[in-house]
């Protein structure tokens, strides 16, 4: 693979304009290949006709054998004159940080103005990447700084709540301890309780930790050994005292709909009570952040790492190039330079290795460093191999199906309507569920492949989330059970031995229902247990809305769920056909009742409802206008889809005008929300002209069709309201499956747009990780690490 394309691959995505443009340096590079190539002279050297004709390189004056790299160094010592690289004094450059400038020495050779430009674009680039890792390692070290106090308070807590033996680990030289909450603890041991080690750190001949050196170090919390004597040492703890605790609030309130009604109902904060269970909080919620803090650290040494080898790369092809030896200058002032030379992210990472492996991980460095690192999740064949299996066996069966509808002749059958009223409805459900994650796939491997962080986006653990194979692997299994459902219920009804038996295969779906919900709420660690358990959380954080805080994954999941009304309609027809109809006989009188009638409004109104409570939730919070203004769109489509309802169980000239009038206003807004707001699109004064400035898909034809298809796909509510229940090849349950799927097709499409949106917002931000909210804060500024 070109350096290029690796380049590419490996950015953080939120940082990718931050990044050295590589390919943008390159073009420069080809614009002087190409004046060298139509000035260049003539490769041969002028020879006696008829002789051998031979390459110029072979009459120059030869070196010798001696004295090889001397001749070298003293040849070369000139020709690596040719740019002068200095960094501009802040003075000078009237700006806040220094920036570098090079001064390029052959302009006046034939061709030097495009070397000049080339450099000049170097040097903007350069200066862009320090910039910015300057930035990250300065908010790196604030978080680092508000960590340690977090520490500080995480260990007077344990004190606290546990109360500590407090043993030292004595040195051979002999230590000597006069902290007041050491010495406590050592001359009141008790038994049954816990021996605290502290220990002490390597320091070198000057009292100082061992860190290594840098331009960027900065003074660093632990225990720090002063030389009192040649051999005699005395130890200062920076164990935090236990006044550090009345100056914290603990924020470990665990959002559920009794904190939130708590919150709600009481007006003030109960008193601190230094619980274990506060404790254990604590310290989950402390060690999310040092999992998400060593993530940004590891990122941003990725990030020096890969601009460096990327400025070392486009040197090399520019002495490649010219014939000239500039690269050598350049990268020593790249490795001299800020990003080269800091070593202040490496330094962090090893200390927060250190605290990470001592106070979570129990000391054990391979369970601590497997959490700080977690396995690449690597591909598998076999997900492949079943994925390519059951594809087939849902290919197999579909023929199958076809096979047993024309030996019984179902169209022509009048056992037809009766099949379409009671079982069709049955097996929609998970056809539904399979188009869906249908998809879904298709949206991932989009997603993948224009580099849109869909896992950050969610909020996924590293390493735990579904890949577009493995999501068809479940489609495919899925859609295998349902065919295979569907034709063991043909095939018993054509079976002389089993058609006695009434029961047995309207039982069939039931059974295939409760496998699938078996096997989502299996507990046991199979079939993607923290993809099943993620999806859950969110769709009971959609149920219990607006107690549960509105995280992006949830009200996304909110939005697919009122794509899928159909779905709970036929889970609705579940209950009513196995539950009060006469499936033996089947038949039902489901529509007849009015207690179905009704929910049959309740169970479209649900998805929507949850939405409407979301984004009120999240207008109570951000005090943004737009949630509201998301809500009352949201509720325009609650009174179109129970106007829609109606018009199908009273059909009249009433609820016709009621639902043309709703149906066509929710449309309206639900369309211009979606293209302005969800998608970015439709701004006039843009770069890409009614499109947005930043695009990931090169080809903008992309972006109308969507457009257009989004509201085309809208509008198939309309055949509820002209009326098309039914067409003569299309029984009426079919129709509903086929504007239920059309929508779901839909809202695919929205998904690749949506997450695309978000994205390039986190890019714009350089959003490349998630906040955790920190266990404790603090009243005031009073307590300052020393």
């Amino acid at each position: 693979m070109k350096f290029g394309k690796e380049f590419s691959s490996q950015m953080v995505p939120e940082w990718q304009q931050a990044y050295m443009d590589y390919n943008n340096l390159k073009t420069y590079l080809k614009d002087i290949s190409k004046f060298k190539r139509r000035n260049a002279p003539s490769p041969m050297a002028a020879t006696p006709r008829g002789s051998l004709r031979r390459r110029i390189s072979l009459y120059r004056a030869f070196s010798g054998l001696t004295n090889r790299y001397n001749n070298i160094k003293n040849s070369t010592e000139n020709e690596d004159e040719v740019i002068l690289v200095s960094e501009v004094n802040e003075e000078e450059d009237g700006s806040d940080s220094g920036k570098y400038q090079t001064l390029f020495l052959k302009s006046d050779d034939e061709g030097g103005e495009y070397e000049l430009v080339f450099f000049r674009r170097l040097d903007e680039e350069f200066n862009k990447v320090v910039r910015f890792y300057k930035g990250k390692v300065e908010e790196v070290l604030k978080e680092a700084e508000e960590l340690s106090k977090q520490m500080n308070a995480l260990i007077a807590l344990r004190i606290k709540v546990e109360k500590p033996v407090v043993g030292f680990q004595k040195p051979a030289t002999g230590v000597v301890s006069s902290h007041p909450i050491v010495s406590h603890f050592v001359n009141d041991k008790e038994p049954g309780r816990l021996n605290m080690d502290v220990i002490e750190e390597e320091t070198n001949s000057d009292g100082q930790t061992e860190h290594g050196s840098g331009e960027c170090n900065a003074k660093e919390p632990g225990i720090q050994m002063q030389p009192i004597g040649k051999n005699v040492k005395t130890a200062t703890f920076n164990l935090p005292s236990l006044e550090v605790l009345n100056h914290i609030k603990i924020n470990v309130s665990p959002e559920t709909p009794v904190s939130t009604l708590k919150a709600i109902l009481m007006s003030s904060n109960s008193d601190l009570r230094f619980s274990r269970e506060e404790l254990k909080k604590v310290e989950e919620r402390l060690k999310q952040a040092f999992l998400e803090f060593y993530q940004k650290l590891g990122l941003l040494k990725s990030y020096s790492f890969l601009n460096q080898l990327a400025f070392s790369k486009i040197m090399k092809k520019y002495d490649k190039i010219t014939l000239r030896y500039a690269s050598r200058a350049y990268v020593k002032m790249v490795d001299d330079s800020y990003l080269g030379s800091c070593d202040e992210v490496t330094r962090i990472m090893e200390r927060v290795e250190a605290t990470f492996v001592k106070h979570f991980s129990n000391g054990n460095r391979r369970i601590g460093m497997g959490s700080l690192r977690p396995k690449v999740k690597k591909e598998k064949h076999r997900i492949t191999y079943l994925l390519g299996l059951f594809s087939g066996c849902s290919i197999a069966l579909i023929v199958a199906i076809a096979i047993i509808m024309h030996a019984q002749d179902v169209f022509n059958s009048p056992n037809r309507g009766q099949y379409m009223e009671n079982i069709f409805p049955l097996y929609s459900l998970f056809g539904y569920i399979v188009l869906h994650m249908l998809m879904f796939a298709a949206n991932i491997h989009y997603w993948r492949r224009y580099r849109v962080n869909y896992p950050f986006i969610f909020g996924i653990k590293q390493g735990t989330e579904l890949g577009y194979r493995e999501v068809l692997l479940l489609g495919s299994a899925l859609s295998v059970m349902t065919l295979g459902a569907a034709v063991s219920n043909l095939d018993m009804n054509m079976d002389p031995r089993t058609r006695s038996f009434k029961s047995l295969p309207e039982l069939v779906p039931l059974g295939l229902l409760l496998v699938v919900l078996l096997i989502t709420f299996c507990p046991f660690n199979i079939i993607y247990r923290s993809s099943r358990f993620f999806f859950i959380q969110s769709a009971f954080h959609c149920i219990c809305a607006p107690l549960y805080k509105v995280n992006l994954p949830d009200f996304f999941l909110a939005d697919q769920l009122t794509s899928q009304v159909q779905a709970f309609r036929s889970i609705q027809f579940y209950i009513c056909y196995y539950g009060w109809g006469n499936f033996k006989t089947r038949t039902n009188n489901c529509q007849e009742s009015e207690i179905f009638r009704t929910f049959l409004y309740v169970v479209a109104i649900i998805p929507y409802w949850c939405r409407v409570a979301q984004c009120l939730r999240r207008l109570f919070e951000e005090k943004d206008l737009g949630h509201g203004l998301n809500g009352l769109k949201y509720f325009s489509t609650i009174a179109a889809v129970v106007m829609r309802t109606g018009l199908e169980l009273q059909n009249n000239a009433t609820w016709k005008i009621m639902a043309w009038a709703s149906s066509g206003f929710a449309t309206i807004a639900n369309t211009y929300w979606d293209l302005v707001i969800d998608w970015g699109l439709l701004q006039p004064k843009s770069k890409n002209p009614w499109l947005r400035d930043k695009l990931l898909i090169p080809n903008k034809s992309v972006y109308f069709v969507a457009m257009v298809l989004n509201v085309l796909l809208r509008l198939a509510w309309m055949q509820t309201v002209l009326g098309v229940r039914q067409l003569p090849f299309l029984h009426r349950t079919a129709m509903i499956a086929l504007v239920a799927s059309l929508e779901i097709i839909r809202r695919g499409i929205w998904n690749f747009f949506r997450l695309e949106n978000e994205h390039l917002n986190n890019v714009g931000k350089y959003r490349a990780f998630k906040s955790v909210p920190l266990p404790f804060s603090y009243y005031d500024d009073q307590n300052k690490d020393e």
